[in-house]
């Protein structure tokens, strides 16, 4: 006589349970680290590399200019290089469409130095390279534009070189901070979980001293 699919269900069911139960407790630790490992193989054989090219730039005051003007002026144009005005002018150099050009661009400034520097990303080496030296170049043209009535220019200190090797995880450091990060969460899955009863925690009560022992049985029972 075979089961119905309603008792094959429990029995599945039944026999997982007892599967869990004979495992140890600190099961999930290992599991972790084995998926956070291979999530961090698969990430590093799938990816694409990416590259980066970084540009400088510089503020310059000019004339009777106040110095610590230009620090001023660099934060500015340091905002302005990703904005939609300056890639418009740098995108016929970078190759690419404005949309594209800003997701491929950032830019940082220094609060203790007036000088701007502009990284480009992307999958070909030089192209990370063209994209950093074309924006910092309409950032360089747009501040001639307005260098008059500021006092302020921008001179282009170093051009962006190619770079020889991908700035993305390898395998085997995508692997290991995987696995990392799997540690981690199973870990966390250690301290949460409820805990077995392996794990009670018995209170130890101090037994009554000998004196309250004796007026207890002294006393009459109330009737």
């Amino acid at each position: 006589m075979t089961d119905s699919p309603e008792q094959q269900r429990r029995l599945v069911a039944q026999r997982l349970r007892t599967a869990f139960a004979r495992l140890p407790q600190w099961w999930p630790l290992p599991v972790s680290v084995l998926i956070g490992a291979a999530s961090g193989l698969s990430y590093g054989l799938l990816a694409s590399p990416q590259y980066e090219a970084t540009s400088y730039a510089m503020a310059v005051a000019e004339g009777e200019t106040d110095p610590s003007a230009a620090l001023g002026y660099a934060q500015s144009y340091g905002r302005l290089s990703t904005s939609d005005a300056t890639l418009s002018y740098a995108r016929g150099a970078a190759g690419e469409p404005v949309r594209e050009l800003r997701s491929h661009v950032r830019s940082e400034t220094s609060p203790d130095s007036p000088m701007i520097a502009v990284t480009g990303t992307s999958e070909d080496r030089h192209r990370a390279a063209d994209i950093a030296n074309a924006v910092i170049e309409a950032v360089v043209v747009s501040s001639g534009h307005v260098s008059k009535d500021t006092g302020v220019k921008l001179i282009e200190f170093t051009h962006a070189m190619t770079p020889d090797e991908p700035v993305s995880p390898s395998v085997p450091l995508g692997t290991a901070v995987g696995a990392a990060a799997g540690g981690l969460l199973g870990g966390l899955v250690l301290l949460v979980r409820p805990r077995g009863a392996g794990w009670s925690v018995s209170a130890q009560v101090p037994a009554p001293a000998s004196g309250d022992a004796v007026a207890q049985d002294d006393r009459e029972p109330v009737r």
